[in-house]
């Protein structure tokens, strides 16, 4: 069995275990190799613009807020802007700061005819420290994958 196989399996399990009503749930290196080794697979970060810019973004990520910045009022053009930028046969990885919003987004994505929608697990940022930040201990951005700042 190949790793995407592999990989792919285990989100499905994932999915199962937690009840999920979507695809599956995604570790932040099974959501990197996926991109690596699947075409119609994309990452969909759907943090705000303020998050995107002073804090960073996985490399290649379609950016969709969920929630606009300040007040994290929800998107109503979500949708939209989804189906303007995605296939709806794409496997759509869905990530936030630390799983939240990813997990609300990949489950209406699924409601409306997406096929394949993962979270992934962590978010961008993960867990705080003891110190009460972010980015250290888990998530995209701790694991050392690939992102940029701005």
């Amino acid at each position: 069995m190949s790793l995407t196989n592999e990989i792919l399996q285990r989100a499905h399990s994932r999915a199962e275990e937690m009840k999920l009503p979507y695809s599956g749930a995604l570790t932040p290196e099974e959501a990197h190799t996926l991109l690596s080794t699947m075409p119609a697979c994309k990452l969909v970060d759907v943090r705000t613009s303020a998050e995107w810019q002073f804090v960073g973004t996985p490399l290649h990520a379609v950016k969709i807020e969920w929630k606009s910045w300040p007040g994290m009022a929800a998107n109503p053009n979500f949708m939209e802007q989804l189906k303007n930028q995605v296939d709806t046969e794409d496997a759509l990885l869905f990530l936030c700061r630390t799983g939240g919003r990813s997990h609300e987004a990949a489950a209406l994505a699924a409601a409306h005819g997406y096929s394949e929608c993962y979270n992934v697990l962590e978010g961008f940022e993960g867990d705080r420290n003891d110190a009460g930040q972010r980015g250290q201990i888990n998530g995209w951005k701790a694991r050392g994958l690939p992102w940029s700042q701005g």
